[in-house]
């Protein structure tokens, strides 16, 4: 198993992504299998788009929603059919972000080789989640057309859409995918502290795109030297202030200690994010004085409060753009807060983990208004389960 491993590594590594559908196919057979193929999201995650081998039919792709690979993507879990012939769909998982699965074809039901099947899973995520930082090929297949140039500059300053530990998860989605304006996320895990922030810079053009790039990057060189919060945000509205002037940006930046339950932030103009606690959400729990939107030099009048909660087990914190509540119908009516929190509390009770649970709510978003979003719509979602319970 190791040597198959080693070489399946080293023939990627020497090859480049081209031929990881190869090498995977033969890594399979070594195994005992009949084959494989590797299937990985889109960008919506709508669908599974098998990964083109040179000079072979690419395949059909796999409906997330209705399928058996579908399934085994949203619930993180290996699906088995028993055929013929006997096909088995393994998650490929980098962390706790989901990428895609794994379908691997058997000559016989084989229930001791499933380690094996988990392994090989386990070595292509990761080549694929490296190929995908420089590779256009493993990029395009992800995509259903081509996306807008400010689009193009936000997600490739985007971290993956979910990250966390046995303690926390946080996940996120944005829309409208492909032409995307002004809004970005980010989050990170250090150090026992789970950094979360979101943005919405106004307008819908490059330099929207560059206002949220501006902030992120900001956020981060702010963060990675020490900073705390109101550092954060001092930093981000004096960069915004320099390069990119009269361009406002609202945003919601927080730390939650992943030890003690303690959530921080700082409100700048942003929406009032919600607690949701069970399957209710607590009224005004995280509701503040309204702070001024950044990009307005308020830090020549000294930093933003710093608000403080602590967090119950299983506590939920919802972080969202005004593009959500305000969608509206072909008929008018707007999408709001009630019926957000509605969708995503349905979809946690029935036990659906924060990242699948998100998926449902904002393709829910965009079925609302007919898939045709006016206004950046971005939905992030910090769960606290200390110890590994619920999540």
């Amino acid at each position: 198993m190791g040597g198959v491993l080693a070489r399946t590594l080293a023939r990627s590594r020497a090859g480049g992504p081209g031929v990881l559908p190869g090498a995977v196919q033969d890594a399979a057979r070594e195994l005992g299998g009949a084959g494989a193929r590797v299937f990985l999201a889109d960008v919506q995650q709508r669908h599974l788009v098998p990964l083109p081998e040179d000079g072979h039919d690419p395949g059909e792709r796999q409906d997330i929603e209705t399928t058996l690979a579908g399934r085994a993507y949203r619930l993180r879990r290996t699906q088995t059919s028993a055929g013929p012939p006997p096909v088995g769909w393994f998650p490929l998982v980098d962390g706790i972000e989901r990428i895609g699965v794994l379908r691997v074809e058997t000559r016989e039901p084989e229930p001791d080789a499933a380690g094996c099947w988990e392994a090989l899973a386990g070595l292509v995520a990761l080549l694929v989640v490296s190929a995908s930082t420089y590779s256009d090929v493993i990029v395009r297949m992800a995509r259903d057309r081509p996306m807008s140039l400010q689009s193009e500059l936000l997600w490739a300053f985007l971290p993956p859409r979910t990250i966390g530990t046995r303690d926390v998860t946080s996940s996120a989605v944005l829309e409208p995918a492909y032409e995307v304006g002004g809004d970005a996320f980010d989050h990170s895990v250090a150090g026992g502290r789970l950094h979360l922030s979101v943005f919405d810079a106004m307008g819908h053009d490059l330099a929207s795109g560059g206002a949220s790039s501006v902030a992120l990057a900001a956020c981060r060189s702010t963060r990675r030297a020490g900073g705390g919060l109101a550092d954060i945000v001092q930093a981000i509205d004096r960069t915004l202030g320099r390069w990119i002037p009269d361009r406002l940006l609202t945003a919601v930046v927080a730390d939650l200690d992943t030890a003690t339950g303690e959530l921080s932030w700082v409100n700048c103009g942003h929406p009032t994010p919600l607690l949701i606690r069970g399957r209710h959400v607590l009224p005004d729990a995280l509701r503040r004085r309204a702070e001024l939107p950044l990009g307005l030099g308020f830090h020549d009048h000294g930093p933003q409060p710093v608000h403080h909660l602590r967090l119950q087990p299983g506590d939920r914190v919802l972080v969202y753009t005004d593009g959500v509540t305000d969608a509206r119908s072909p008929g008018g009516e707007t999408f709001g807060e009630e019926r957000l929190t509605d969708t995503l509390v349905r979809h946690t009770a029935s036990g659906e983990p924060a990242p699948e649970a998100l998926r449902h709510l904002i393709h829910a978003l965009l079925a609302h208004q007919d898939h045709r979003l006016r206004d950046d719509a971005t939905i992030a979602l910090v769960a606290w389960h200390p110890e590994g319970r619920g999540g």
